[in-house]
């Protein structure tokens, strides 16, 4: 975020989490550009008021006008969260609980658990590929802040797919081609169009792409067994030449 908060006679800021478990304080810096500018909590909030109306029993007016209710409400149902708002306004932040960083875990021997899950075999008609979605290097989550995949080496183009060159051989296609791709799923069509081939060290009959431009082949009801998350990393889709 980049343009200060302030709304309600206050200046607001969120929390996030690290990738080490740390959560900390964000706000931005800038003036506003517009008196109507809405924050994300602003947005989320107007939005999950005007979809579910009297059926939802969440106090949306208030998480919008002060987000420290967001917080104490977090605390009252999230193990290490206690003095969310104290704790939130110390420079540096505050770890997380970690079993495996504090060797402790809330197991009946005490030990960490590991589980086996058996590889998904999935059966390929001719021409089908297994598509996941993936981010790029300066994309946080759907928050894309610029066009430079240093990793992959892709450098202003997010509309790319990547392709083993064995399988570009078997489709006929070479570097740069740009190509429609096209998702099936009970008897549904779905399409994202205009996609540049980029040869990359992935596995045979796999495929990658960005999201959330590709989300749009991702079924609402396509979801992972248990977890109910969408399947985004494991979806069969074909491959056509754009015209």
């Amino acid at each position: 975020r980049s343009d200060k908060d302030i709304h309600d006679g206050a200046e607001h800021f969120v929390s996030t989490e690290g990738t080490t478990g740390v959560i900390q304080s964000s706000k931005g810096v800038l003036e506003p550009v517009s008196k109507d500018l809405l924050s994300e909590v602003q947005i989320i909030c107007r939005l999950a008021k005007a979809t579910l109306g009297q059926r939802s029993k969440v106090k949306w007016d208030s998480f919008e006008k002060d987000y420290d209710t967001i917080r104490d409400d977090i605390q009252k149902v999230v193990k290490g969260f206690d003095n969310y708002n104290e704790r939130i306004r110390v420079k540096g932040g505050f770890y997380l609980p970690n079993g495996p960083r504090e060797q402790q875990f809330d197991t009946e021997s005490g030990k960490a658990i590991f589980f086996v899950t058996p590889l998904e075999k999935k059966i390929l008609k001719e021409g089908e590929l297994i598509m996941m979605s993936i981010r790029s290097h300066d994309q946080f989550n759907t928050t894309i802040y610029g066009l430079q995949d240093r990793y992959r080496g892709v450098h202003n183009e997010r509309r790319v797919i990547f392709m083993n060159t064995k399988d570009m051989e078997r489709q006929s296609l070479k570097k740069n081609d740009v190509v429609n791709i096209y998702s099936h799923y009970e008897g549904v069509e779905r399409a994202a169009l205009k996609f540049v081939v980029v040869d990359y060290d992935i596995a045979e009959n796999c495929v990658a792409t960005y999201y959330p431009e590709t989300n749009v082949l991702i079924p609402v009801d396509y979801t992972a067994d248990g977890s109910n998350q969408p399947a985004s990393k494991s979806v069969i889709v074909t491959l056509r030449k754009s015209s």
